[in-house]
């Protein structure tokens, strides 16, 4: 397979730059972002509950990080066809990969979704009328801003509740909201979503943001059982705002998982770089490509990482050794696709009811606001 080569101002390496890593340095197309990615300020941890002047933030993730990683990679990497969960893309360096991506000019999903918030957030924080924003997979909290204008113009006090997994993207992005909204208080809690939704702070009315369509990494199955787990915890009254990618042109959808400066493909090999530091492997990231295609049964992207050629990867902390043949696959990524039908069936499975629908000219996202509902007693 040819050698990735990397514009040297493009997005990657850039932030190859900023970390301390190389690539390829021919020129080839590449993207230049719009806004620069703030610098990695080094800073020792906060534990849980440990405070800075209008910042919280609780840190549940470390302690049991290791542990969990190695049961999903044991089970993952030992399966017919190999398999690790996204949510190990990102450490540090994949959330500023991914952040990179959203900036990408094929990536149409970001400004969309972008778009489509400045022109509703209004209405939506009338119809939800909420004290405290709460949003999961915030990274760089670039949406949160429109629907920080829009709450801080009805409410003195708002709170902001991120979660997420980097907690030095989580720092960087509370910190710089921090000084654009003086009068704001955030709650940040290091987590995963899918494991740590009990540890959500209680708030006095909550609207719960569940942005980019992440929701579509999840099986038919796995986003039932999330989103009923995300109503478990609001009080009926309590808001929730999914976004969701739509189906659309297959081509359009190819290529945003396949841009042509290669950021998707290194977000793609992140994952192999987070088992070597945390499980003690040996994988070559450069050992394996980027694949990634519509598969149009199921409404889904498939993301995969392809072995190159026959090897054997070691991984220390599970005593494993893992034989690739020459063409086999790690599947590290579903993006379903959905319709409105879809959507709106799919909250009222897990206990919300759909208060509005909202979706730009090209139909290529949508927005869908639910209430939690009332809880009923057999």
């Amino acid at each position: 397979m040819p050698t990735l080569e990397i514009a040297a101002s493009g997005p990657l390496n850039s932030l190859q730059a900023q970390e301390g890593t190389t690539n390829a340095t021919k020129p080839a197309t590449a993207y230049h972002p719009t806004r620069p990615h703030p610098p990695l300020e080094p800073h020792a941890p906060l534990r849980a509950g440990e405070r800075e002047p209008g910042l919280q933030i609780e840190v549940h993730l470390e302690p049991t990080q290791r542990a969990t990683l190695a049961v999903d990679v044991r089970r993952g990497l030992t399966a017919a066809q190999k398999s690790v969960p996204p949510k190990y893309f990102y450490d540090d360096h994949g959330a500023r990969l991914f952040d990179a991506i959203c900036d990408l000019p094929e990536y149409y999903l970001t400004r969309t979704e972008q778009g489509l918030l400045e022109r509703v957030a209004g209405e939506i924080i009338a119809v939800a009328r909420p004290t405290d924003l709460v949003e999961f997979g915030s990274g760089a909290s670039r949406k949160t801003r429109v629907l920080l204008d829009a709450l801080t113009s009805v409410t003195r006090h708002p709170r902001y509740v991120p979660m997420d997994v980097s907690e030095g993207m989580l720092r960087r992005s509370a910190q710089a909201l921090l000084a654009e909204y003086p009068s704001l208080a955030i709650h940040a809690v290091v987590g995963d979503y899918e494991r740590h939704l009990t540890r959500l702070p209680r708030g006095e009315h909550r609207l719960v943001a569940f942005l980019g369509s992440t929701i579509g990494n999840f099986t038919p199955a796995e986003a039932d059982d999330f989103l009923a787990g995300v109503a478990a915890q609001l009080v009926p009254g309590e808001h929730f705002l999914l976004g969701v990618d739509l189906v659309k042109d297959h081509a359009v959808l190819h290529a945003a998982y396949n841009d042509a400066a290669g950021v998707t493909a290194e977000f793609n090999r992140n994952m192999l770089r987070v088992i070597n530091r945390t499980l003690g492997a040996d994988f070559d990231p450069a050992a394996f490509d980027h694949v990634a295609f519509f598969n149009p049964e199921a409404s889904q992207i498939e993301m995969h990482l392809q072995a190159q050629r026959a090897h054997v990867v070691r991984i220390a902390a599970l005593d494993l050794e893992v034989s690739f043949r020459g063409g086999e696959t790690i599947h590290t990524e579903i993006s379903r696709k959905f319709s409105r039908a879809a959507t709106e069936a799919m909250l009222c499975r897990a206990g919300f009811e759909p208060m509005r629908w909202f979706e730009p000219a090209n139909r290529y996202f949508g927005l869908v606001l639910g209430r939690r509902s009332q809880v009923t007693t057999d």
